[in-house]
């Protein structure tokens, strides 16, 4: 064969020979391990964060932008007076056992979670419906005793997927959902295993084959196995501090974010001496929000000065209300009967962000007489247990990354211990208002109530940091609900 011949049959060759397939493969690091696989009974948001819109699927869902778009129901119509949503169901949808999803599924999961011995998080959002009915298989009907302006918002979120009843009780380990993606395995301590769902009801929506979530809790750790090709992505990075070297790595897409978390010092407002808003106000006026920020998370993340999201139109700021005032601190804590200094404890989390500030806290404390000792406490198990159930505790420091979740501070029992009627009466009106602007006007009576009351230390919005692989596309950059939805994600050649 001649050197021209070899030389044509070569570029004939090349010219017919398929491009390279794209990955199909994520493995995705998460900080934090959840401590069960059914969003439906738990709070620790690292269930969302490897179930929602994965494995699990809501009549509706949020969008990127925080909008709420229609998922498993294809439409819906709101009566006039606001208490009735008929719900018009997709067809075609299964389970990923093979079962068919219907009108009796949503009754099913909207019944267990608002029932006496749900363990439903956020389970107020089910407490207006009055009934929820099924005239056939393709439409749901659910009657409110009360009107809810957040009705449809609500329904978009983890707490609020569907369930079946054949396989509910099972999904804390073995999940079955409707998503783009099937649960394959669970090695605790390590990952958890999403295989593409063959047989989901929109045809071809998904790129990837494989989803695999790491759990990696140390920040250095995080970067080191990025940088080793370990992971191809870091949705929320735990170490601020490294995050601008990354983002000067062309290896990498590296996005300063947003969040709903608001990270707050949690007090125990039924013991002393933390029942005394004289000694919250002098606590919140020793804390310098600007230094904490810079040194807990390098910069990155708002000041906060009440308990509502800055990325919500109706977010008014509150830092000034309670500002940064050493010598106001040592008055208050005077006149409350600290005079003579005050010893307390924290019971810090894990996280990174919790560990950071708690250390910040201590030492800002440190300069108007208040004594604070850090006692570590493992998340989510520990701090689940001790802090958010038995309430035994001084202080804590945690983020709150559910969306409009201000009505915290109105539920009875909650770990807070806050009672203030005002302020559970202004919640209860807000929820029920249908007008936004007259919504948007309580809720802004509402963070003031908080600003001056300071039920907890309103420190800063967690911004989210993310870091992955320059070649993929779909990731979120910001966090409109807790989430690490990869249904659209892809990597291009």
């Amino acid at each position: 064969m001649s050197k021209r011949f070899l030389a044509a049959a070569l570029i004939i060759s090349a010219s017919f020979s398929p491009a390279l397939a794209a990955k199909t493969s994520l493995v995705i690091g998460m900080p934090i391990e959840p401590p069960g696989l059914d969003p439906t009974v738990a709070a620790p948001v690292a269930i969302r964060e490897v179930t929602w819109a994965n494995l699990y699927e809501g009549l509706v869902r949020i969008d990127q932008d925080g909008k709420v778009q229609p998922l498993l129901a294809k439409r819906w119509d709101i009566s006039p007076d606001g208490l009735t949503y008929t719900f018009h169901l997709q067809s075609g949808v299964k389970f990923h056992d093979g079962s068919t999803f219907d009108s009796a599924d949503v009754k099913f999961a909207f019944d267990r979670a608002r029932a006496p011995t749900s363990t439903n998080a956020q389970k107020q959002i089910f407490a207006p419906i009055a009934s929820v009915e099924t005239p056939d298989p393709a439409t749901v009907v659910i009657r409110l005793k009360e009107t809810s302006g957040n009705f449809l918002y609500y329904l978009g979120w983890g707490d609020a997927v569907i369930v079946a009843p054949e396989t509910a009780e099972n999904n804390k380990a073995s999940p079955v959902g409707t998503g783009p993606f099937k649960f394959k395995s669970w090695t605790r301590g390590d990952r958890v295993e999403l295989v593409r769902n063959p047989d989901y009801w929109q045809t071809d929506k998904t790129k990837l084959e494989t989803v695999t979530f790491r759990f990696i809790n140390d920040p250095q750790a995080q970067v080191a196995a990025l940088k080793a090709g370990d992971l191809d992505a870091f949705p929320n990075l735990s170490a601020p501090e490294l995050f601008s070297e990354l983002k000067k790595d062309a290896r990498f897409t590296a996005v300063a974010g947003n969040t709903e978390g608001e990270i707050v010092a949690g007090m125990n407002n039924a013991k002393k001496p933390f029942d005394d808003a004289r000694v919250r106000r002098a606590l919140m006026h020793a804390v310098d929000r600007k230094a904490l920020v810079e040194g807990a998370y390098s910069g990155y993340g708002q000041p906060i000065g009440s308990f509502f999201s800055p990325n919500h139109p109706a977010f008014v700021d509150m830092t000034a209300v309670i500002p940064y005032d050493p010598e106001k601190a040592k008055a208050l804590l005077a006149e409350a009967g600290y005079g003579n200094g005050l010893s307390i404890t924290i019971k810090a989390p894990q996280m990174a962000y919790a560990s950071r500030s708690a250390e910040l806290l201590a030492a800002m404390f440190a300069e108007v007489g208040v004594d604070l000792k850090i006692i570590p406490t493992e998340f989510p198990a520990k701090w689940i247990e001790e802090v958010f159930k038995n309430k035994d505790y001084d202080v804590t420091i945690v983020a709150h990354t559910e969306p409009l979740d201000i009505d915290i501070f109105a539920r009875d029992n909650y770990y807070f211990n806050y009672k203030n009627d005002k302020f559970k009466a202004l919640i209860a009106e807000a929820g029920k208002t249908t007008g936004e602007n007259a919504r948007f006007a309580k809720y802004a009576e509402a963070q003031k109530i908080l600003a001056e009351d300071v039920p907890a230390l309103f420190l800063f919005q967690l911004p989210k940091l993310g870091v992955w692989n320059a070649k993929l596309k779909g990731l979120w950059e910001n966090s409109p609900v807790p989430a690490n939805d990869v249904t659209d994600v892809s990597w291009t050649d």
